[in-house]
């Protein structure tokens, strides 16, 4: 198991978010994490990551106990994170901010990842700050992948990106799952999970309620509306 979750319970000061949650992300799966606004869908990435630490509960990356590290160490081992926010260095270039995160022996260089990401291509001269939002969002990725993980955290990519960019997305995390990474998925767009994920957890106020494959997420109506808000 690539990454294995095990009942963590999360605060932030006195707010309790993640009330023992566990889950699994295997070796070359694309796992989707859906929930409403305000479920702990984002602090949970950012448990595993360290930028918030359990209070209790484990978690374990490739078989190694990551909770208590901090983000550079878990970083080290084979852990990138796209947050929500994408935080590309607004003042540096594309090229820049590509060269900076780049790893030695990572299976992704600068010059892939203007190949994958094909709108950058003409931009690697401009400045972050100048980008678009999808702009940013490609840059975002590609830095993260130029690091070389073994596990991809995906908070919301295609949140307010136009359709061509969100396409452009897809086809990107198409192309890194055939390369056998494994990516955990925060996705409020139900047909990104559906195209992508091999299996996916529902979590509600903290508590997991659905865990399962996607095919049977797709099936299960009832729980899409439930807990997802759709077509309610």
């Amino acid at each position: 198991m690539n990454l294995a979750v095990e009942g963590i319970h999360t605060y932030y000061g006195e707010s309790y978010i993640l009330k023992g949650l566990s889950l699994e992300v295997p070796a070359g799966k694309v796992v989707a994490l859906l929930g409403r606004n305000g479920a702990g869908k984002s602090t949970t990435l950012k448990s595993i990551m360290g930028l918030v630490q359990p209070r209790r509960g484990t978690i374990s990356f490739r078989t190694q106990r990551i909770d208590g590290l901090p983000p550079f160490r878990i970083n080290a081992l084979g852990v990138a994170y796209v947050p929500e926010e994408r935080r590309i260095f607004s003042h540096l270039s594309v090229r820049e901010n590509l060269s900076i995160a780049e790893r030695k022996g990572s299976p992704w260089n600068s010059a892939q990842m203007l190949e994958m990401f094909p709108p950058l291509a003409p931009l690697r001269d401009r400045r972050g700050r100048h980008l678009s939002g999808g702009e940013q969002q490609m840059l975002a990725i590609a830095r993260a992948l130029v690091t070389g993980p073994r596990l991809l955290l995906l908070d919301e990519p295609s949140q307010g990106l136009a359709p061509v960019i969100v396409d452009a997305v897809v086809d990107s995390i198409t192309e890194m799952k055939t390369q056998g990474l494994s990516i955990l998925l925060v996705e409020q767009d139900l047909e990104i999970p559906f195209k992508l994920a091999d299996y996916a957890y529902i979590i509600d106020q903290g508590v997991l309620v659905f865990a399962g494959s996607c095919q049977e997420l797709r099936e299960r109506e009832d729980l899409q509306s439930r807990y997802l808000g759709v077509g309610a």
